[in-house]
């Protein structure tokens, strides 16, 4: 017989009872969460969140603009919404995002659709946020406002949830360098949804000038990545959908060969789906994310494809027509060839893939994002075009050629972040503070003269050696 000292036998037994607490206690209808990332690198990631709101643009708590959507917000919608991707990519985490009037309506529908929310973030573990203004809180409200309104509504958010809980991550759609400040310094937040990448003549607002993957932004402007610690605000700033580099060049749309040409082509529904149908919008989003999970991912040592997927997208056709259609085919098979290509994505929550990549940097000073991107023969995204793309805290770059042709390349993005930047004021009563955009020497969009197309070796002298103390060989192989 083993001899066990007293001591040590109770701890035994105090170990054994909790196993089998464990077991007998265990919610058998609750699968397993996922085993979380050990980490950003060597990854693939996929980012989705949705938007819960009661009207189109929801400029303050008490005025909106655009058409009342409640009619597609409702407990079918969700659960359709959900549905669909557990069906598709089983363990995934989404983020969901609710406007002020949305937290706040007290129809029934909206009382079930909440407490439906919060059983999925029970279930699956989905991130439950807020979202201010409905995409464009500053181009309405002062930022004093705009803080009052976060402060309220994640109060609102954590209420609702109950036990405790705080959400990781913000959806803002654009989001000022002052707010995202009081994120990080007031709330506790540090990610948002705070930029759209490439957004020019779009929607209600303009935001033209960031990087499009993770950045920590400048206290000058939201678009501009920090460049040392006096200008440091500890919030990650996210894009809210990838877009097709080749599209992107686009000021808004433009008609060609009678097919309408979007900026905004990518992995979003409304300019993909729904405008194309599912066969030919899914080959668009496909390869969209294939530039991202092959080439991207071996470039920058991980990859991150995200997707705005608004809920009055889930019936759409009852109050925007499309062509009768709601995506949601399309959906399932985006997200199932996903997991066929590559079996290794995570489908996480914007603040989990935000708090990852805050782990791995602390600050932009290592960050170099590079993308080489040849077009899919959709629309805009030409197949006998080549797009380069180079992205640090001191500029971003974008070369395009003929690369069936063997052309030269030629600058169309020269994006300088060593100088000052300044964001619009506060909007004044009836006169919306538009574009918040960040353009200086060569903007892709094309808008105005300077914008030209230029050879890399026309460039002032002071510009090519700023490009070369990041890229040396890059003047080399115009």
């Amino acid at each position: 017989m083993i001899f066990i000292p007293p001591s040590l036998r109770r701890s035994l037994l105090v170990l054994l009872s909790l196993v089998i607490s464990s077991a007998v206690f265990a919610d058998p209808s609750k699968p397993p969460a996922p085993a979380a990332p050990d980490g950003l690198m060597g990854h693939r990631f996929i980012t989705l969140n949705t938007i819960v709101r009661v009207r189109q643009i929801e400029v303050t708590r008490d005025t909106a603009l655009g058409p009342d959507e409640s009619s597609v917000h409702t407990p079918a919608e969700a659960r359709a919404f959900r549905e669909v991707i557990e069906k598709a990519w089983p363990g995934a985490r989404i983020t969901w995002a609710f406007s002020w009037l949305a937290l706040h309506d007290t129809r029934d529908s909206y009382r079930e659709l909440r407490e439906l929310i919060v059983s999925y973030h029970k279930k699956f573990g989905d991130e439950i946020t807020f979202i201010p203004g409905a995409y464009f809180a500053n181009m309405y409200n002062t930022r004093e406002h705009v803080n009052l309104d976060l402060h309220d509504g994640l109060k609102r958010v954590s209420e609702i949830v109950g036990d405790g809980y705080r959400p990781k991550s913000m959806v803002a759609g654009f989001l000022s360098s002052d707010n995202l400040r009081y994120l990080s310094e007031k709330e506790g937040i540090h990610v948002c949804q705070g930029n759209i990448w490439s957004q020019y003549a779009v929607d209600n607002g303009d935001g033209e000038g960031s990087i499009s993957y993770p950045y920590y932004p400048s206290r000058e402007h939201f678009c501009k990545p920090s460049r040392g610690a006096g200008d440091f605000i500890d919030c990650v700033n996210l894009d809210g959908w990838t877009v097709d580099f080749l599209c992107a060049r686009i000021p808004g749309s433009k008609i060609v060969d009678g097919e309408r040409w979007r900026s905004r082509q990518g992995v979003g529904p409304i300019e993909t789906l729904l405008s194309m149908g599912t066969e030919r919008g899914l080959k668009a989003m496909m390869a969209t994310t294939a530039s991202h999970f092959d080439d991207g991912f071996q470039r920058n040592g991980f990859a991150w494809v995200t997707c705005g997927w608004e809920m009055s997208l889930v019936e759409a056709r009852k109050i925007y027509g499309y062509g009768g259609r709601t995506g949601m085919d399309g959906l399932n098979l985006w997200l199932t060839e996903i997991r066929k290509r590559w079996p290794d994505a995570k489908l996480i929550t914007q603040g989990e893939f935000g708090e990852l990549w805050r782990a791995h940097f602390k600050n932009n000073e290592k960050l170099d994002y590079q993308f080489v991107y040849r077009g899919c023969g959709i629309r805009a995204s030409e197949t006998d075009q080549e797009i380069r793309w180079f992205m640090n805290r001191d500029f971003r770059l974008a070369l395009l050629r003929n690369w069936k042709k063997d052309g030269a390349s030629k600058v169309i993005d020269f994006t300088r972040y060593d100088l000052p930047a300044k964001e619009p004021g506060d909007p004044e009563p009836g006169k919306q503070s538009r574009n918040w955009s960040l353009m200086n020497r060569i903007n892709q969009k094309g808008t105005r003269p300077q914008d030209k197309p230029a050879a890399i070796d026309e460039l002032p002298a002071e510009e090519q050696a700023m490009i070369k103390r990041h890229y040396p060989g890059l003047l080399d192989k115009k």
